[in-house]
């Protein structure tokens, strides 16, 4: 039978302040979601994806405060999972873990086959037989970095972001005086006109949701709240700055890039070559901008890749501390730096979904599977005494709401299949502690 963890188990030294946990909080959501789903929202939710960037912000915003009153009061590896057990009960934190688990290994995995794709795509592999080969590698070598500690990863993810932001910034630029110049037409009909989605409200609700996958990463601050100097003080704030910065990029990468190209072809870019805003470049700015675009996309799919192994292995410490894993999964290496068996496991697991070469997660899926995940956060929040709040409970509350509704804005099938995954999960967890 599964046991709590020791009262005084072996902890992660505290390495991160405010710029270093704001860098790790963009390296996670500067990546993958800016340069896809912007284009497969716009796929539902036309012209108004805009709007649907800025909704799923304010959805993000009131879940933000939930993670970091939270992680500031339980400064521990492990996020919602952890909450789950101390404030809710065994089910809700178990639930919280595999979902974080099955979703964001999937996740991983489809960053290493994006950044393998943008790499041999350069390179000239038109036929793309390397590309799981080079998944699979860049899954390793990520691993090998995240062995090394916080300090070594938090310094390759500094590079990694900060490529990333000068290509996304120079695409802006280059984008806004065309947006300025021309593109009104581009957001008539605001709702969309049934070509470039299903417009409306629904389409505009389902966009949200959607999009809200891109604004997810903040919580692997939470996660690591383990190794962050001054918790009450450092979460808190590096996880609003996160959240600021992203939206107010993600908001301005979207209007160019609909203002420039129309909601309907940046869908149909983003289905059949799964790079709209390289695309959107070339028209821009010719064979040069698109490169450093290019190279802006690689970059931010290894930040990806970099902060969920980060994020995957500290829950699966949690976890295996927790006896929901094997213990050896919450065991640190001797310096105390490391969950080296966590890592391997979260590596391993990913580079073996890399291998399949065809892992597709849906933003639909994994939507699904992190609104659950955040509503389990809101739900904690809500329990947490007057006094060790940072915020007053509406934003929780309002973050719960909206997390539930957000969720079965999805396609049925999906959320049907999330809810059977959830109760899969369950039962052998009751197995496991019986």
């Amino acid at each position: 039978m599964p046991t709590a963890p020791s009262s005084s188990p072996a902890r992660l030294r505290r390495e991160l302040g405010v710029p270093g946990a704001v860098m790790l909080g963009l390296g996670s959501m500067v990546g993958t979601g800016v340069f896809v789903s912007i284009g497969v929202g716009a796929g539902v939710a036309g012209p108004s994806v805009v709007l649907a960037i800025a909704l799923a912000a304010l959805v993000a915003t009131c879940n933000a405060l939930s993670s970091a009153q939270l992680a500031a009061r339980h400064p521990v590896s492990g996020g919602t999972y952890e909450y789950g057990y101390r404030l809710l009960r065994p089910a809700f934190g178990f639930t919280a873990g595999w979902m974080f688990l099955c979703a964001k290994s999937a996740s991983a995995a489809t960053a290493a086959l994006g950044f393998s794709g943008y790499l041999l795509n350069l390179l000239g592999d038109g036929g793309g037989k390397l590309r799981t080969p080079v998944a699979v590698l860049t899954a390793a070598v990520l691993t090998a970095i995240v062995l090394g500690g916080i300090r070594r990863s938090a310094r390759t993810n500094t590079v990694i972001v900060s490529v990333t932001l000068a290509a996304l910034t120079m695409f802006v630029l280059a984008g806004l005086p065309v947006l300025l110049r021309e593109g009104g037409t581009n957001f008539s009909p605001f709702l969309g006109d049934g070509t470039a989605g299903t417009g409306g409200w629904d389409g505009l609700l389902h966009g949200t949701a959607l999009l809200f996958v891109a604004f997810t990463g903040y919580g692997r601050i939470a996660t690591l709240g383990e190794e962050v100097r001054e918790p009450r003080r450092t979460i808190p704030r590096a996880v609003v700055t996160t959240l600021v910065v992203t939206a107010l990029l993600y908001m301005a990468v979207g209007a160019v890039a609909v203002g420039v190209a129309g909601a309907g072809p940046l869908s149909e870019a983003t289905l059949h070559r799964a790079a709209p805003l390289e695309i959107v470049a070339r028209d821009l700015g010719g064979p040069g901008l698109a490169l450093v675009v290019a190279l802006g996309a690689m970059t931010a799919m290894l930040g990806v890749l970099l902060n969920l192994i980060l994020g995957l292995s500290r829950v699966a410490l949690a976890m295996g501390r927790r006896g929901d894993l094997p213990a050896a999964f919450g065991r640190l290496d001797r310096a105390g730096n490391t969950p080296t068996a966590a890592v391997i496991l979260v590596g391993s697991i990913i580079a073996g979904l890399a291998a399949l070469g065809n892992v597709r997660t849906t933003w639909s899926f994994s939507a699904f599977t992190v609104l659950i995940y955040y509503a389990i956060t809101n739900l904690a929040a809500l329990r947490l005494r007057r006094e060790d709040r940072l915020y007053p409970a509406a934003f929780a509350g309002a973050g719960l709401a909206a997390c539930v509704v957000l969720a079965f804005m999805v396609d049925p099938a999906v959320w049907a299949a999330g809810l059977g995954l959830i109760a899969v999960g369950l039962v052998w967890h009751l197995a496991r502690r019986r």
